[in-house]
């Protein structure tokens, strides 16, 4: 299954929740009900249905594919600690999300495209990986190209989805890991739990 690139909006509202990753447009609650000429009629979600809400939830912010989400899932149930938190983790540690949270970039998609093209900077080498996974002390920059660009001036004017555990600073262009994520990273309403559930039994 290839990456989500339909409305967003529509996605959103299947789902019923804001997903910031997915850039700025904005759902209406109003319509609190899934698209489509049945939305209104559709019954109360079973077990596994919402288990599969909670996890694409995450699938669709972060922008992963299922091959690739599931093996996060594995990671997570190998690691010591809570599972549920170890994939907070891996997935807020991906360097589009970083340098989404760090405001050089309105969206992860944005982000994932400055990193595939070679525009981002990890302790001085240029990684074009969007997966990579960021640690504590790392520094990331953007390239001389990158620096110069408006969309990237006006992402740093005013950041999409700030968060404690990286800092920007704006007037140099350069963002620092100075924590590792945690459960209260997550920017939208997510039940972790039903989505280690979820995964229990295929992982």
């Amino acid at each position: 299954m290839a990456r989500y690139r339909g409305p967003k909006r529509r996605l959103m509202r299947a789902l019923a929740v804001q997903l910031p990753g997915l850039g700025g447009k904005q759902w209406d609650e109003r319509r609190a009900y899934p698209p489509g000429m049945h939305g209104l009629r559709r019954k109360k979600d079973s077990l596994y249905g919402s288990q599969l809400k909670e996890k694409q939830k995450l699938r669709y912010n972060y922008g992963v594919l299922e091959k690739q989400f599931r093996s996060y899932v594995r990671e997570s149930f190998r690691l010591k600690g809570d599972a549920s938190e170890n994939l907070i983790i891996l997935l807020e540690s991906r360097l589009d999300n970083a340098i989404f949270r760090a405001g050089f970039a309105n969206s992860i998609p944005h982000a994932r495209q400055l990193v595939s093209h070679g525009h981002i900077q990890v302790d001085g080498k240029r990684i074009n990986i969007p997966s990579f996974q960021v640690k504590v002390g790392m520094e990331f920059t953007l390239s001389e190209k990158a620096q110069k660009m408006a969309s990237i001036e006006a992402c740093l004017q005013q950041p999409a989805m700030p968060v404690d555990w990286v800092e920007t600073d704006a007037a140099k262009k350069v963002a620092k890991v100075m924590r590792s994520p945690s459960r209260e990273s997550l920017c939208f309403p997510v039940h972790m739990p039903s989505v280690v559930e979820y995964y229990s039994r295929l992982v």
